[in-house]
């Protein structure tokens, strides 16, 4: 929410207090996402048609030159009513706006808004203010010291006056008095400031639902705030919405309320057509707007859930599953690292996944489209998965503008501010281009590119992605405070351990390093062990499976997740070989009971030498033994929870979820 007070200007020229169409009122700042904004002009006569006219919206706070507009509305077919009022505005503005905009649109700084005869196509955005053909003005600022001088030079405006009477500005709108000033008080869009004129009936729609299945039916309601008088009033209505189409919905799009009553109501079946189309969004539009009424609300947007949807055969990372997606690396794709060890098997690593003869890089708008598929929930081909908060969202709520609730963007598991990606605008471009455009990298050093990595972006919680800004993980963020997840701790340990060895100039280290510390993410101990209490499952191997059609590189800590242990743990220095991969499962024989259990598990049916370690779901390590066939472990000295066991052979790996009652 921007706060701001208002400096309001008024006119001296007499030809402003004698027009037609004036600015009536004007509301650019109110709490939270600016989601209330509205303009509001006033005819001198009833029903007065608008066109000829074009609103438009003006910028600047430099007193030296002529500031430039950033917005323009044609207001040819648009008509005042019968008070002579007309606004416009966000969707969520009540009575709905005539015309709507989407939200935080109208700029809060010193600016200035203008109604002109002409159209919308005369004032394309870096238009220079003028006074030409105006009609009227009006001028603001959040400012007491900065005012718009440059526009009211422009528009002919030479007093203004600097209004503090309101300390919550974000509540309240500028409104033209009678006599031609200004004042601040609480917002009144669709009426007269002062409260006089027709009181006019209001049409109220609501449904039943806000979200539908294919199949479901949809009950719209018409609610007059008068009862109806004369004759029936009939409300017609549209539900296209981009793909939702005619095709989509049986029933009648119109609802009438008799006389005498103040409601009438519909059903609206929504048709499963037995495809997947992905989930879509219909929206209620009333078009034209009955006679002699008004809307409270118009534009509603309800969700259609896809039915159709398909399952892949492997588990969502909150419920992991192992050995059923295996890599697709081609043959020999990693041969080079045998025997090797230390820095040499380091370099190495980088020399594949780096290869600026093979290594693609495409632009940071493609990774919605890439994350779609790289991300999809194995449950629901509609939704993508969420890391760190762990559950599912439908495809189509990523975040196209500026509001983050509710919707998924795009994660940066190795922060664009830690890893300095400036240069990746040269890999940022309007729109995506597809799998098919894509540059070479340059190699190691282009740091660029890490700006649209998939390897360590994913789809997020907008709300949650904020939460975890630039934090370090392990000894900073561990995830959603409210409801703690692990299984998506291993995921950012290999992301990260990819990007050190990806990138020259990016480490991973211990600690916590400082906000502004470029080149350097944290905890590299937390990470360790997190790489082994959460181990790479099939929705990460599919993953690293679908970016490689892209990008033609793979995350070799995925493929191979005991690599890290030889690049930046407890093995460095020993020499590696691909006998050593954990990527399958051979021990999904062994079984763990009784679970839940009250003070001791047992272990059977282990085929060889290996190591049970018990984790807490933070990834502390809390108890170590080594087994062989049947052996048992004492939990009688835990707390009651959810614990991890982990299994691993030389080879081989398996792990469980130990309930301690």
């Amino acid at each position: 929410m921007k706060i701001k007070t208002l400096l309001v200007l008024f006119f001296l020229k007499s030809i402003f207090l004698q027009a037609q169409i004036v600015v009536n009122e004007l509301d650019a700042d109110n709490p939270s996402t600016d989601d209330h904004e509205f303009v509001e002009l006033k005819s001198s006569t009833p029903y007065f048609p608008l066109n000829g006219y074009v609103i438009v919206f003006y910028s600047g706070t430099n007193t030296g030159l002529v500031k430039t507009s950033y917005k323009a509305i044609d207001l040819d077919g648009y008509t005042t009513d019968v008070n002579g009022i007309i606004h416009f505005g966000n969707a969520a503005v009540s009575p709905s706006p005539a015309g709507t905009f989407p939200a935080n649109t109208i700029y809060n700084n010193p600016s200035g808004v203008a109604v002109y005869l002409g159209n919308a196509t005369d004032f394309p955005t870096g238009t220079a203010a003028t006074s030409t053909n105006l009609i009227d003005a009006l001028c603001y600022t959040n400012s007491t010291t900065v005012q718009p001088t440059a526009i009211m030079s422009a528009l002919g405006l030479s007093t203004s006056v600097y209004d503090n009477q309101s300390t919550y500005t974000a509540t309240k709108s500028i409104q033209r008095k009678n006599d031609g000033t200004y004042e601040i008080k609480t917002p009144t869009p669709g009426m007269n400031n002062d409260g006089s004129g027709v009181v006019l009936n209001y049409l109220t729609m609501s449904t039943t639902v806000t979200s539908i299945t294919e199949g479901q039916d949809l009950t719209i309601t018409f609610t007059a705030s008068q009862a109806v008088t004369g004759t029936a009033v009939t409300i017609d209505f549209t539900l296209d919405n981009e793909t939702f189409n005619t095709n989509d919905y049986t029933g009648t799009p119109s609802v009438t309320i008799p006389v005498g009553a103040t409601s009438g109501s519909t059903t609206i079946h929504i048709v499963n057509d037995g495809l997947n189309e992905g989930d879509e969004e219909l929206k209620i539009y009333i078009n034209p707007i009955p006679s002699g009424y008004n809307l409270y609300n118009n534009n509603v947007i309800i969700r259609v859930n896809d039915i159709n949807f398909t399952t892949l055969p492997f588990g969502t990372p909150a419920n992991p599953t192992h050995g059923i997606v295996t890599s697709s690396a081609p043959t020999g794709y990693y041969s080079s690292l045998e025997g090797l060890s230390g820095a040499a098997l380091k370099q190495a690593l980088q020399d594949i996944i780096s290869n600026p003869s093979i290594v693609r890089v495409h632009n940071y708008d493609d990774m919605w489209e890439l994350l779609k598929t790289a991300d999809q929930n194995p449950e629901n081909s509609n939704q993508v998965w969420l890391i760190y908060t762990e559950t599912p969202r439908s495809k189509i709520d990523y975040q196209n503008g500026s509001s983050i609730v509710g919707k998924w963007n795009r994660e940066h598991i190795y922060c664009q501010s830690r890893g300095n990606y400036a240069a990746g605008t040269d890999y940022i471009t309007p729109n995506a281009d597809g799998i098919n455009l894509y540059t070479l990298t340059t190699g190691a050093n282009d740091i660029g590119a890490g700006v649209c990595d998939a390897h360590h972006i994913r789809a997020v919680d907008g709300q949650e992605n904020s939460s975890r800004n630039n934090r370090n993980y392990g000894v900073d963020y561990n995830g959603p405070t409210t409801t703690p997840t692990t299984t998506w701790k291993g995921d950012v340990a290999r992301a990260c351990f990819y990007m050190a060895v990806r990138y020259n100039g990016l480490s991973v280290v211990n600690g916590n390093p400082t906000d502004g510390t470029i080149g350097q993410i944290g905890d590299l101990a937390t990470l360790l062990t997190w790489n082994h209490s959460d181990s790479a499952d099939d929705f990460e191997m599919n993953r690293n499976n679908y970016i490689y059609t892209w990008q033609k590189n793979r995350n070799p800590f995925i493929d191979y997740p005991d690599l890290a242990d030889f690049i930046f743990g407890s093995r460095v220095g020993e020499v590696w070989h691909a006998s050593l991969a954990n990527t399958k499962n051979p021990l999904s024989k062994a079984f763990v009971y009784p679970n839940p259990t009250k003070d001791r598990i047992y272990i059977s049916d282990i085929q060889e030498d290996a190591t049970a370690t018990l984790y807490s779901l933070f990834g502390e390590k809390l108890l170590e033994k080594k087994i062989n066939t049947n052996e048992s472990l004492d939990l009688s000295n835990f707390s009651s929870g959810v614990y991890i066991l982990k299994i691993v052979s030389e080879t081989n790996f398996t792990e469980f979820k130990i309930s301690k009652q």
